[in-house]
């Protein structure tokens, strides 16, 4: 007889194979994403870093375990320049219309200590099986609070794989009731838009925010595929993008794709969203990648390799093309990771990365948490990970980047048309790239630019574009 890990790969691998081949079928996407979220000097931002922290999902305080020191380690170790900052609707709500101030002042705090040192924050309202209200122990979902979880009496049962939650009636009718399926709750989907207004009331002025992240992996229970991205979701994103801009009109906006599907490379159904702030829009996509057989345990070697490979291919694509369906939205990749001790576990994060700069995306690693898929043992000796997350990158572009190639000694950035060297609001601010010390000693030179100051301390190369200039190649100073 079948397993339940075994019923699951068999049936949605047969997803993945019919919706890829659909998705083959289709135009292509564009080239490059060639948009990007983008800093008060109008600089392109290129986001580079790990999700911080899957330890807050049932800490009481929603905090992760992670310290200021833990910060300036990550940023010896791998240069990163964003996080994606998990929060909780549970913490930011926890009674009907009651706004936790001291939460928002513990998520302050951490932001600061990000903002002191030049990073870009995007928080993001998570959430996986809705809530921990779904089973007794509470250890099981996290995001949403009890009081909003309604499974009507239906069960739960307990899994080894946590994936199958999903299917159980308990967690569906939770998700039900919240989307509005069922007709009986309609003041759910009020009362997140206006959580996340409490939120961007908070921190409309706090620069280092820069983009919200709606809702971690949307999932709709009982309505499923493109009837539920066009339908529920994208009704939710703008109701809440709405409530946002009551308040804030400068923070991007961020939307994620059913995360069932999406994930592995299947097309999405989402619709746009309207932006009413002034000016032009602010509203970016922010989906997840992990390719089935990576969602199944297996490593990037063998016959999964070979699939693994299509579905991210697959999946840039669709990513591409959806953003272009939105109305042509930067893109980051807020998600992907895995266990780095399976078999061609680094190749496979170096081929997502890769995969990235082709199309001009930042990328948000998952996820900063010790242990086998993180940068550091629980006891904070450096894994293997960080050899190839450490690596020269663009940190923030004046002029219309598309994409940038890295290659042993030289990082090249790439420009969708001839470059004036200014920023989207026609200032003529100065670019900055990460430069690692093992490629990078002295810093570098700048081929299409001149640089500007070399900091030795942070390793950023601060530097300005030729106009007319294709590409810039930054190669290592002697």
């Amino acid at each position: 007889m079948l397993g339940p890990r075994a019923i699951l790969a068999i049936t949605l691998g047969a997803m993945v194979v019919v919706g890829g081949a659909a998705a083959a079928l289709r135009t292509p996407g564009p080239a490059s994403a060639s948009s990007f979220v983008e800093d008060d000097d109008g600089r392109a931002i290129v986001a580079n870093g790990f999700n911080t922290a899957s330890s807050s999902k049932s800490a009481p305080d929603g905090m992760p375990e992670f310290t200021e020191d833990d910060l300036v380690a990550e940023y010896a170790d791998t240069g990163t320049d964003f996080v994606r900052f998990l929060i909780s609707w549970r913490k930011v709500e926890p009674e009907p219309g009651e706004y936790d101030q001291g939460y928002l002042d513990d998520v302050a705090e951490r932001v600061g200590w990000y903002a002191d040192r030049g990073y870009h924050v995007m928080l993001d309202m998570h959430q996986d099986l809705w809530s921990g209200a779904i089973t007794p122990d509470g250890d099981t979902g996290n995001g949403a609070p009890a009081w909003a979880t309604d499974m009507d009496g239906l069960p739960v049962a307990d899994h080894d794989m946590w994936e199958l939650y999903y299917l159980e009636p308990g967690v569906i009718r939770a998700f039900d009731n919240f989307w509005n399926t069922t007709g009986e709750h309609p003041e759910l989907a009020e009362h997140y838009a206006n959580a996340w207004r409490a939120v961007a009331d908070r921190f409309a002025d706090e620069p280092a925010v820069v983009a919200y992240d709606l809702m971690n992996e949307p999932y709709g229970g009982t309505v499923q595929g493109p009837a539920f991205e066009a339908g529920p979701l994208t009704s939710l994103y703008q109701r809440t993008a709405d409530a946002i801009r009551e308040v804030d009109s400068d923070t991007w906006v961020c939307v994620e794709p059913q995360a069932l599907g999406f994930n592995w490379g299947l097309p999405s159904g989402l619709g746009a969203i309207a932006d009413a702030r002034e000016g032009e829009p602010r509203i970016a996509f922010c989906p997840h990648l992990y390719p089935l057989p990576m969602d199944l345990g297996d490593g990037f070697s063998g016959a999964s390799r070979d699939l693994v490979k299509g579905t991210v291919s697959a999946w840039a694509s669709n990513t591409l093309r959806t953003a272009e369906a939105l109305g042509g939205v930067p893109v980051i990749l807020g998600e992907f990771g895995l266990d780095t001790t399976l078999p061609g576990a680094l190749d496979y994060v170096d081929l997502v990365y890769r995969t990235a700069d082709a199309a001009g995306m930042g990328v948000v690693y998952w996820s900063r948490d010790p242990g086998s898929w993180g940068p550091y043992e629980t006891d904070g000796t450096p894994r293997n990970l960080i050899g190839t997350i450490e690596r020269p990158y663009p940190r923030v572009v004046a002029g219309p980047v598309s994409s940038w190639t890295v290659r042993d000694g030289e990082l090249v950035l790439h420009f969708d048309g001839d470059s004036d060297g200014s920023g989207s609001d026609g200032s003529h601010p100065t670019s900055e790239a990460y430069l690692p010390a093992d490629r990078f000693p002295q810093g570098g030179v700048v081929d299409g630019g001149e640089v500007v100051e070399w900091d030795a301390a942070t390793r950023v190369l601060s530097f300005t574009i030729d106009p007319g200039a294709e590409t810039v190649t930054i190669t290592p100073a002697s």
